[in-house]
């Protein structure tokens, strides 16, 4: 690997740098460096994982360019997060300590009065999210017109959080001469568009292959029924006494009653989510970089951007919707060149997206069965002896007491006081444990095989589970289905049931288990309701950008009749609902209804309206 010095750094950054214990450039740093300060103007897609030194990547290099006699912002660094911005600014002011650069970052959740002060004088370096940033320029406290980079920091999070316009509407405020760096952890298909939308015959420099998971990380994964989901993560984390990582849940209810449920039961843990302040988030994250907390259990959208180094596992409560919210879930461990854990708690559902996520990041998960009661026992004595052999003695401090414990201890032999110290210290656990029953649900065989015990694959091993229990079995008379929005637009599941019965106007319908992810939402509905639900969402809704979809795959009830149903109506877009800037809620519009309870075409009634005020 090249040194700093070799990459060509002036005196002043190599010193900050050398301050910070940093000699060798990390491969990012590397590549990247060489093509920013050479004469080539294109722009730039970067992939890497996140830990593998971006910052520096972007960062050493722009200061390297920056005029600091001037007082314009020269470098425009978006970042989806608060913490990631917060992150890249105390990054770039350390590497900048030793020259005249200003560095400024503005985000949203903190008083804008003294973020105005900050930009009294115009920095040379302004890091900013996005909502933020065009609130600053739409009351012309910051001005882009000299800016000559503009570097978008975890791309992809950005898109998938719902930037893609105020991301358009910056472009339109910076000069066209100015060249794009875009960092991205994986390369999907938004991110593929901008780079061909608003970037020049841009260079490509990837570490690793595209959307691929970091090397430094184990892919596991444990197969349980749904209803012992949560026995399942407590084993996993007494299996492992000294983690330190993060539980990822779908929904922000399921992160609440995942963490209280830890917190009771005596876990250290602590829950990061949508609901809470900025204060109490700060608080939270604060007590978790200290380790004060080894667990934090958190959605997608709350640990973005967070900056937590040395994390030992990332537990996977359930599975997202889809592969670049894995890499970037597993990419949390395994940073820095350290090793790293990611643990995923699966129900039979939910194996054939093990499979699409392994085809994408080129990593093969592997398997294993729930940790035994004893497995556990054992886990937990042997990191307390590991703990008692490796203390550090101070025989100044303990050599007072030492004459007190012998005699206390006189007339115990050897094994005794053994035998007395594991029970002291272990009593809890083995009474907890030790009637443990087996967790491990037995794969259903493909259809026309058959299991272990010589049952087929249609009637085998799975067999019990079918008959309708709730958390994530087959029920025969339910279809799955789901529609394209969810926690980013604001749905509830009291707002998902509105829509629905709104729509289909009957409120006799069964409607189960209703999950919600950040971009999709999911419900069961009874097989003979089916074909109505979409034709009434067909009817009603038509011209919108929702499209409602039976889910594929491994899912629950899924009729002989689906297909032909997919092919009728599924295509079908649904919805009349609009996005708000302001607090990205989504509110649908009720469908307009005949005296007898029909939905009318509201485009029709519109223009049967203009007809008769041009003839009355």
């Amino acid at each position: 690997m090249a040194t700093f010095e070799e990459l060509g750094f002036k005196d002043e950054i190599l010193k900050a740098v050398s301050d910070m214990g940093f000699v060798e450039a990390m491969p990012i740093q590397e590549k990247v460096t060489p093509f920013l300060l050479s004469d080539d103007d294109r722009d730039l897609v970067a992939l890497a994982q996140t830990g593998t030194g971006k910052t520096a990547g972007f960062g050493l290099p722009v200061l390297q360019l920056t005029d600091d006699s001037r007082n314009q912002i020269q470098t425009l660094i978006l970042a989806p997060t608060r913490e990631l911005c917060v992150q890249i600014s105390n990054d770039l002011k350390n590497f900048a300590k030793y020259t005249k650069v200003k560095v400024v970052p503005v985000y949203g959740g903190e008083s804008i009065i003294r973020q105005f002060k900050d930009l009294d004088v115009q920095p040379q370096i302004l890091v900013a999210t996005p909502g933020r940033l065009i609130d600053l320029i739409e009351r012309k406290k910051v001005h882009l017109e000299n800016v000559r980079f503009l570097v978008l920091d975890e791309a992809d999070e950005m898109l998938n959080m719902g930037f893609k316009e105020d991301i358009e509407r910056i472009f339109s405020e910076i000069p066209e001469d100015h060249r794009t760096l875009l960092f991205s952890a994986t390369m999907p298909r938004e991110i593929a568009n901008i780079a061909k939308n608003y970037m020049k015959n841009h260079v490509e420099i990837a570490i690793g292959k595209k959307n691929s998971g970091s090397e430094n990380v184990s892919h596991i994964y444990y197969m349980v029924a749904a209803k012992n989901r949560y026995a399942c993560l407590k084993r996993v984390v007494d299996l492992n006494p000294d983690i330190y990582g993060i539980v990822f849940c779908r929904t922000r209810q399921e992160t609440k009653d995942i963490a209280e449920a830890l917190m009771k039961d005596g876990y250290n843990a602590d829950a990061l989510h949508g609901d809470l302040s900025q204060a109490q988030r700060d608080a939270v994250m604060q007590k978790f970089r200290i380790k004060n907390l080894q667990l934090l259990v958190a959605t997608d959208v709350a640990a973005r951007g967070l900056d937590v180094n040395n994390l030992t596992h990332v537990i996977n409560y359930c599975l997202p919707d889809d592969v670049e919210s894995y890499t970037h879930r597993s990419g949390r461990t395994g940073r820095a060149g350290k090793k790293g854990v990611s643990i995923s708690i699966l129900h039979l559902r939910e194996k054939s997206k093990i499979r699409e996520i392994e085809k994408i990041i080129g990593k093969e998960f592997e398997r294993k069965d729930v940790p035994s009661g004893m497995e556990v026992c054992s886990a937990q004595l042997k990191s307390i002896l590991n703990k008692l052999k490796t203390v550090e003695i101070n025989e100044e401090q303990v050599s007072q007491y030492l004459d007190m414990a012998y005699s206390e201890l006189e007339g115990m032999s050897r094994e005794d006081i053994i035998k007395h110290f594991v029970s002291l210290q272990f009593n809890q656990f083995i009474e907890y444990y030790k009637d443990a029953e087996d967790l491990n649900i037995t794969e259903r065989p493909e259809r026309g095989g058959r299991d272990k015990k010589g049952r087929r694959g249609d009637d085998g091993a799975e067999g019990k589970e079918k008959k309708g229990l709730r958390g994530g079995f087959t029920r025969p008379d339910y279809t799955r289905l789901k529609i394209n929005k969810g926690e980013n637009v604001g749905l509830t599941p009291k707002k998902v049931l509105g829509l629905i019965n709104d729509t289909v106007n009957d409120k006799k319908i069964s409607i189960r288990d209703i999950e919600i992810t950040p971009r999709y939402t999911f419900f069961d509905v009874p097989n003979s309701h089916v074909q109505k639900m979409f034709k009434a969402f067909s009817e009603v809704h038509r011209g919108s950008d929702l499209v409602l979809a039976e889910v594929q795959g491994e899912q629950r009830g899924r009729s002989r009749n689906s297909e032909r149903r997919t092919k009728d109506f599924g295509d079908k877009n649904f919805g009349g609902g609009k996005r708000k800037h302001d607090d990205d809620e989504w509110a649908y519009q009720k469908p307009r209804r005949d005296r007898k309870g029909a939905p009318t075409d509201n485009r029709k009634r519109k223009k049967e309206g203009q007809r008769r005020n041009k003839y009355n």
